[in-house]
């Protein structure tokens, strides 16, 4: 046996090296190069586009603190365990989208067109502004995004201060712990930013980032629902983004490989890392969760296959090697049928306004496409409002199940 005094000594090596670590700066997401190439990391308001610039003055935005905001050193979590309890209390969902009327008549009724962009995914309202929408016309909306998986608004002189306002209303806001922000609960989106402080993007390697096939914030006991992103600076070419259908991937699926399936679990990861404290030289840790490879849509009642290849990281119960092959088969479906897919191109018909893009996390994935390679800015604020515990109903249908569809 070590004697006390020994051991008492590594003990508190052990807890010097965790104090030492705990004052590093956080572990960014993604593979951030040391070299910042411009700016220090913090303050790029004199980097800020024209047309975000003329966005925020004209809805009377405060930037006199810098832009984007970084969360205080102190509030950003350095260890797993702490990151984790950040939002590990549940708290109340309302599913605003089951109040709506299933014709969405007073939504339909002030808009000018809808337009379907693709049989299975992505629907197009012209004629009116989020932010004069009456609650009725937000739960219809809520609604049809729960059955069109993303919804888009083009042309809109969007305050961030109304954005916030509709997240609020869908669920609670997420606050991101580590993300550059406007305010708490509005992200910042804006690839030239991250990578003029060590993203490195570039022609040869744009995959990264958001230009990658994900779903946001799965590691969260309850995971995003519904996902705000309000491009005000979009280039004149390129810059798209693409999503896919988790319920047009779930019917993909032979009706033996769907009962295989459901009722199955999945570990999901956080896009960033942390210390782990019981063991910090063990290198970086992600935040895992537990959730159904296949949930139930409480709005719609429609199964969805939820895994996306940036976060979910192997099937509960099956052997490392038979949920690697099952998972890489799955995430094929969503990047390779094109038919369950939609491409957007973000730009407005007016000038110096913007376009709206609002989608269901639970039943989706997307992929920000990097072909603009920083020539043109791309900038955006993202609002997203988190949902209900994930959870499986076996006695729920398939999308083309439930509206009478060929299920060949």
């Amino acid at each position: 046996m070590a004697p006390a005094v020994a051991v008492a000594s590594n003990q508190r090596d052990v807890e010097e090296v965790v104090k030492k670590l705990a004052e590093l700066k956080p572990i960014s997401r993604g593979n951030y190069s040391e070299k910042h190439i411009k700016g220090d990391g913090i303050n790029a308001l004199d980097q800020l586009p024209e047309p975000a610039r003329n966005r925020f003055i004209r809805h009377n935005v405060d930037l006199s603190q810098g832009y984007p905001v970084k969360p205080p050193f102190e509030k950003i979590p350095k260890f797993v365990d702490e990151a984790f309890q950040i939002r590990e209390e549940e708290y109340p969902y309302i599913e605003r989208a089951k109040n709506a009327d299933p014709e969405k008549k007073a939504l339909f009724g002030a808009a000018k067109e809808v337009i379907n962009l693709t049989k299975h995914i992505g629907t197009e309202i012209v004629g009116l502004q989020l932010s004069e929408l009456t609650d009725q016309q937000k739960d219809e909306l809520a609604l049809l995004i729960a059955e069109r998986v993303v919804v888009f608004f083009r042309d809109q002189d969007l305050s961030p201060q109304k954005q916030l306002e509709l997240g609020h209303y869908w669920g609670q806001v997420e606050v991101h712990a580590q993300a550059p922000r406007l305010v708490d609960g509005i992200s910042v989106i804006w690839s030239d930013y991250n990578r003029n402080n060590g993203l490195p993007l570039s022609f040869k390697n744009s995959r990264i980032g958001n230009s990658q096939w994900h779903t946001d914030l799965v590691h969260e006991k309850q995971p995003a629902g519904i996902t705000h992103l309000h491009n005000d600076t979009i280039p004149s070419v390129g810059g798209d983004t693409l999503w896919a259908s988790g319920y047009a991937a779930y019917d993909k699926l032979s009706p033996a490989f769907q009962k295989f399936l459901d009722g199955k679990t999945a570990i999901y990861r956080s896009a960033h890392l942390y210390i782990d404290r019981e063991n910090p030289l063990k290198g970086p840790k992600y935040i895992e969760r537990e959730h159904p490879i296949i949930r139930t849509h409480p709005a719609t009642g429609w199964k969805s296959l939820f895994v996306n290849r940036s976060m979910t990281v192997r099937i509960v119960g099956l052997e490392p090697d038979e949920s690697k092959v099952i998972l890489e088969y799955l995430l094929s479906i969503f990047e390779k049928n094109l038919d369950i897919q939609v491409r957007f191109n973000w730009a407005p018909t007016k000038s110096g306004l913007g376009t709206s893009a609002l989608w269901d996390n639970r039943v989706s994935q997307h992929n920000a496409v990097w072909d603009h390679e920083g020539l043109e800015p791309r900038h955006g604020t993202r609002v997203t409002s988190l949902a209900e515990i994930p959870y499986f109903d076996p006695e729920s249908k398939s999308q083309r199940e439930a509206l009478g569809l060929s299920l060949n």
